[in-house]
């Protein structure tokens, strides 16, 4: 009701943008830096575009501030993920579209035989389709289609970004092919500290499992934990891995657990994977984290990568 009632205070305040004002300051909103990060290499220099979640931030568990509503309610466009992974700004979405503006969310374009729908939650496909760049080039796709709708004097720009995203996108899921298939099959389980890399699995030929579900609102109980201690020390599993955006307090419990019945595991790296790294850097991109992530598993599972990544970026001290 909060929320409701200061957006159409904000709203009631602000002039009404659209494509026929729009031009070379055309505002665009993206709910996260992924999403933000396509915007950016499609718009280039003809959008002012902002994240609302940056580094470290879950975006399951984000409530918008006041600053959020106030960027939404002055944005020409707004991108955001769907498929109720920004589940506490649905509503400021809700109310961005019954006021006009122009809202997109970007995931829900995707074909649905293509989404996965864990059993546990049926109905509610994951959301997590931009850790397969295949995926997420199609998603690119349907951004340059929106915005060319927008802005259609600025088609050629934006076909132009999207054509050197795609060759990008294509170069970055090559290079995850390579060194994510040079882990030896028996090692190819990815143990992660919630359920957000299925997508990755599915394109890269990993059996993922997450200590939590889908979402971090889920808890992972005493019984997870040891049906996960029995999963590690059965298959010799000698790596699990943290994310930069949850506690690592589970993959610790698994660690302890492991070690009781006389398996050591390490913590493979931290991965990105709800949020990029901090922005400015080369993880900060959506290149950067599935770099990062793809050369890390490969390297803590017994592949071959070079330690700087395939375009030599990454910290080398996040890789040792």
């Amino acid at each position: 009701m909060r929320i409701t009632i200061l957006f159409t205070l904000i709203l009631s305040a602000l002039p009404v943008w659209g494509p026929t004002v729009a031009h070379a300051e055309t505002r665009v909103v993206a709910s996260t830096g992924m999403i933000g990060d396509l915007v950016r290499a499609i718009g280039g220099e003809e959008l002012v575009v902002e994240d609302l979640m940056q580094s470290g931030v879950d975006p399951h568990l984000y409530k918008p501030t006041r600053t959020d509503i106030a960027r939404l309610s002055r944005a020409d466009i707004t991108f955001y993920n769907g498929l109720y992974l920004e589940g506490r700004l649905l509503s400021a979405f809700q109310r961005l579209s019954q006021a006009g503006k122009k809202t997109v969310a970007v995931a829900e374009r995707l074909d649905e035989k293509f989404l996965l729908s864990p059993p546990e939650f049926e109905g509610h496909p994951d959301p997590h389709v931009w850790m397969d760049p295949q995926a997420w080039l199609k998603v690119a796709e349907g951004i340059a289609e929106e915005l060319i709708a927008f802005r259609p004097d600025s088609a050629d720009a934006f076909r132009k970004g999207l054509g050197e995203l795609r060759s990008e996108l294509a170069a970055l899921d090559a290079y995850a092919k390579k060194v994510l298939g040079s882990v030896p099959k028996e090692r190819r389980v990815l143990i992660t500290a919630h359920d957000a890399f299925g997508y990755f699995g599915r394109r890269f030929d990993f059996e993922v499992v997450g200590i939590q579900g889908i979402s971090t609102l889920s808890e992972a109980g005493i019984q997870d934990i040891e049906r996960i201690v029995s999963l590690i020390v059965d298959r010799k599993i000698e790596a699990v891995f943290i994310e930069s955006t949850v506690s690592d307090r589970n993959a610790q419990a698994l660690i302890e657990g492991a070690s009781k019945r006389g398996q050591t595991v390490k913590i493979g790296g931290e991965l990105f994977s709800d949020a990029m790294g901090t922005p400015g850097t080369y993880e900060g991109t959506y290149l950067g984290m599935i770099d990062h992530n793809v050369t890390t598993i490969a390297r803590a599972l017994g592949g071959e990568a070079p330690i700087a990544g395939y375009k030599g970026l990454l910290k080398q001290e996040a890789q040792d």
